[in-house]
């Protein structure tokens, strides 16, 4: 199996326990990484700094990029995956879980199709106990699939990719944006005819917590989506009523009450167990 590194940010409000499951489902992986690289996004509060320093000093090839202010997580990526000595990095979110063969199946995958540039996989979603999954979020598999529905969503779970350092890095790496990021990266490689997949079962475990709903219907997270697919149909990745029907969708969302929006969602985005 090839070398790969791990790249995760942390921020000041990151639960410490829920970093330490992070970090533990990574290290536990049946293909383990020599090169772990957590890129902490401004001061941490003291009990995460206790945990970071609990992990480097036990693995040498921990290791903690330390930026002086909070600045976002797209360039805390861009920073972090500028550090990553590997050509292929596995992403992970500091409060999500990846299952034990999750880099050994994306390795292999690398391996048999060396020209792939992403791979990621479907995901569980829990609120808070990862052991009472609540969803699973379907993603396309093949390149066309993937194509297709990039338009319209994200094609890609991002706790769940595996990518070559060198291709993000090729189309400009993270951007500045605090949201949305990734959606942004992910069409300019996607709409540049990269080969991309997602392997069709889940190979994380998503931790949603109570507040995903209220999260989405944020209006600075409708506002930056609505701007990345907008840019995606000025470049002429998308048409017009792939816009459309974004903006139809987000607006909804952020319009209907709560609880409404919570249930068309988990019907019309999720597949249940």
């Amino acid at each position: 199996m090839m070398n790969y590194s791990v790249l995760t940010t942390v921020y000041k409000n990151d639960n410490p326990e829920d970093l330490m499951q992070s970090i533990d489902s990574m290290l536990n992986q049946t293909v383990v990484t020599d090169d772990y690289v957590i890129v902490a996004d401004g001061p941490l509060s003291n009990e995460l700094y206790a945990v970071l320093e609990e992990y480097s000093s036990k693995y040498d090839f921990f290791r903690i990029i330390q930026l002086d202010e909070n600045s976002g997580l797209g360039v805390a990526l861009r920073e972090g995956l500028s550090k990553c000595k590997n050509e292929l990095v596995a992403r992970i979110d500091a409060d999500d879980l990846s299952l034990r063969e999750r880099c050994e199946l994306q390795l292999k995958r690398f391996d048999e199709c060396p020209e792939l540039a992403i791979i990621g996989s479907d995901m569980y979603e829990f609120d808070n106990d990862p052991d009472e999954i609540k969803d699973i979020k379907v993603m396309p598999h093949t390149c066309e699939e993937i194509y297709e529905y990039g338009k319209r969503r994200n094609a890609f779970n991002h706790s769940s990719v595996m990518y070559k350092k060198s291709i993000v890095e090729k189309y400009g790496s993270y951007s500045s944006k605090r949201r949305s990021q990734d959606v942004e990266l992910f069409s300019k490689i996607i709409f540049n005819g990269e080969m991309c997949e997602n392997i069709n079962i889940p190979l994380i475990k998503f931790r949603c917590g109570d507040s995903r709903v209220k999260r989405k219907k944020k209006w600075s997270n409708v506002k930056s989506d609505l701007s990345v697919f907008y840019s995606n149909y000025k470049m002429g990745y998308s048409v017009f009523f792939d816009y459309l029907y974004v903006v139809i969708i987000q607006i909804g969302f952020w319009i209907l009450p709560e609880k409404v929006a919570g249930i068309l969602y988990s019907r019309i985005f999720r597949s249940k167990l």
